[in-house]
Order: structure tokens, then C-alpha cells, then sequence
């Protein structure tokens, strides 16, 4: 029987150490998401297990500001209730014989402690304590960041369905008017567009989109206002197939488009063109939408989206500064413009995002 040789031969995967540091990455890893979800009784209890395996089979106890949350093992100390209140006072662990208490901060506020009983409170268990306290305070930092991530976005798309509604809705409801008695089917058409574009853009749930569903909002969008402007408006897209799944902020692409239909043939005396492109670029997805309009000042621009100027351009700014929030201050919008040139804003899309979801392969 032949022998199978191996380049790394029999030798250990790593000395006792290296295996030590992983189980105890791989522990923590396990553990994190409970604790990024929040500080209550459910990610408490959740994250607790893997918390003992981490320290040693001792009692463990999260608590808040009102008191435990949750607890892990069979023995209760007779001392958590004052070490806990003097850790919520003064912020600092606090330690008897056999019991431990790390403060839990977020943003240098107090919000919980993280409590250890064990046979013995040695130095080494009071420095193990902190350490796992100041790492589970970095994870509850990341919740709450993520928290106000979500509210502040839910509240820049409040304004931006505020700030697009009015406007579309009278035009879109006039411009169906117009075919009620000459062309009632027409109409019926029209409106039943409009239902599917109001349910889309005023839906309740949900952060982000698909490019598909995003696309099939702003075909809908195009479509009431080619019943509006007729002959004057004209749409070309060039949509690569592979993009269609990309996963992006919700009404990041319909806002760009509706300011390119209000600035390139709303205010143009003859026929207007807007192109949406969407094309396969690596690790990005990148989407355009351009306008042959009259354009606008450069200098007008960048004063928009720095917020220092009112401006109509319907969703600039917004579009801009949800962007950034989520894939980082490298990913706003880039306009190109001047007067009589019209008008090109271009999305830079990371294909794959924390927090974003899967998309294309």
C-alpha cells in the first residue's frame, strides 16, 4: 500500500498556545453577535455560555442599570447586589474573595456589569473580569452604533418621501386626469402604476432594496411621467444583467432619477434624454443616471451636498449622505456637471457590505 506524504508531515497545527488563542477567538466570535444585538435578558442569556467557556466554569451574571439579566451556573453570591451597586456609582470593578464585578460602558456611560463568582477572586481573575468586560463594552458600542445607524437612515428616508410626494403626486394625478374621458383604459393603466410606485416608495420595512426592485420602482416612475411629458421625454438604460441582485440602500437611485426628469426636461424647452446605467465593475456595482438638460454650476453643487445651501434637487444630499453612512466616507455620490452640459451623477456600490446582506455572487 502506497504512503500518502504530507508537506507539513505529522507535526501539531500549532503549539499549545496558538490552540489555546484561537479557542478562545473562535469563543468570543460565538459570543459577539448576542451581545451586538443589544444589552436586554435575551442577549444576556444568549451570550453567557460562551462567555463561562471562555473564563472557566464559575458563575457568570450580566446585569443593567435596574439589575440581572441573566445568570450562568448554580451559585449565587451573597455580596452582587452591594458589588454591583458600587460598580453602577463609581463606574470601576469592584472585587470580595470570591466575587468579581466589571462595569459595562457604552460611550462612557454605565449601562450594565459583567460578574464573575469563582472559588477564588485571585489578581489574575480580576484582570481576566476587566478585560472580558471591556470587550463585551466594545461589542454593546457596536449595537448602539448600529441602532442609530437604522434611525438615522429611517429618518433621512422620512424626509425624502416628504420632499418627493407632494410634488410627484399632483403631477402624477394630472397628468392621469388627462386621459379620464379621452382615454379611460389609458388612465386605468396609469393609475394602477401609480398605486405600485406609492406602495414601493412609502413601504415600511426594510433598509435596503435589491437594484432589481429599485428599477422596476423607477420604470414605473418613468412611465406616469412620459404620460406627462409625452414626445419630450425620452429614456435610455443599459442594465447589466449580473448587477440586478446588488443590494442598496432603499430609494438611493429613484430620488437621482425623478432630479434628473425635473432638471433635464421639466425646465428644457424641447426633447430631454435620461440614461440609467447600471454596470458590473469587479467588487463595485456602479450606477449612473445622466440628463442632457441645461446643467448646473459646479461650484452650486458642492455647496448642495455640503448642506451649506437650500436647494430643489430632490434627494441630493439625502442620497448622498445615506451612502456614506453605510459603505463609508469614500462612497457619496460624484456629479459631474456644467452649465449647458447637463448633468451625470454616479453611485459606486460595494457588491458586498457588513450589515448590507448577500448579493451577487
Amino acid at each position: 500500500m502506497s504512503r500518502r506524504w504530507w508537506p507539513w508531515g505529522r507535526r501539531s497545527l500549532g503549539t499549545a498556545a496558538d490552540r489555546a488563542t484561537y479557542a478562545t477567538l473562535h469563543t468570543a466570535s460565538l459570543a459577539a453577535p448576542a451581545l451586538r444585538a443589544g444589552l436586554d435578558a435575551d442577549s444576556a442569556a444568549a451570550a453567557l455560555p460562551h462567555l463561562r467557556r471562555m473564563i472557566g466554569p464559575h458563575t457568570l451574571a450580566i446585569t443593567d442599570t435596574a439589575g440581572p439579566l441573566a445568570w450562568e451556573g448554580e451559585r449565587r453570591p451573597h455580596d452582587a447586589r452591594a458589588l454591583i451597586s458600587a460598580v453602577l456609582t463609581t463606574g470601576s470593578t469592584q472585587a470580595s474573595d470570591r466575587t468579581v464585578v466589571a462595569p459595562l460602558s457604552v460611550e462612557g456611560t454605565v449601562v450594565g456589569c459583567f460578574l464573575v463568582h469563582a472559588d477564588e477572586a485571585s489578581a489574575g481573575l480580576v484582570r481576566t473580569t476587566d478585560e472580558v468586560a471591556r470587550w463585551m463594552s466594545s461589542q454593546l458600542e457596536l449595537a448602539e452604533l448600529g441602532a442609530s445607524r437604522t434611525a438615522l437612515m429611517e429618518a433621512e428616508l422620512r424626509a425624502l418621501r416628504a420632499q418627493i410626494s407632494p410634488h410627484f403626486i399632483y403631477n402624477s394625478l394630472a397628468a392621469i386626469a388627462t386621459f379620464v374621458r379621452t382615454d379611460p383604459e389609458r388612465a386605468r393603466e396609469l393609475l394602477l402604476e401609480f398605486a405600485d410606485f406609492t406602495r414601493y416608495s412609502f413601504r415600511r420595512h426594510g433598509e435596503f432594496t435589491t437594484l432589481a426592485e429599485e428599477l422596476r420602482s423607477i420604470e414605473r416612475y418613468l412611465v406616469l411621467e412620459q404620460a406627462r411629458f409625452g414626445d419630450r421625454l425620452r429614456v435610455r438604460t443599459r442594465i447589466a444583467p449580473e448587477v440586478l441582485s446588488v443590494r442598496l440602500p432603499f430609494l438611493s437611485v429613484q430620488p437621482l432619477v425623478e432630479n434628473a426628469v425635473r432638471h433635464g426636461v421639466e425646465g428644457a424647452a424641447g426633447q430631454g434624454l435620461i440614461t440609467v446605467s447600471a454596470a458590473d465593475a469587479g467588487s463595485e456595482c456602479v450606477i449612473s443616471i445622466e440628463d442632457d438638460g441645461a446643467g448646473a454650476d459646479p461650484d452650486r453643487i458642492r455647496e448642495v451636498l455640503a448642506g451649506r445651501t437650500d436647494s430643489d434637487s430632490v434627494g441630493l444630499l439625502n442620497v448622498d449622505e445615506r451612502l456614506r453612512a453605510v459603505y463609508g466616507p469614500h462612497h457619496g455620490i460624484v456629479v459631474e456637471t456644467a452649465p449647458g452640459r447637463g448633468t451625470k451623477v454616479t453611485l459606486h456600490i460595494p457588491k458586498f457590505a457588513v450589515g448590507v446582506g448577500q448579493v451577487v455572487p
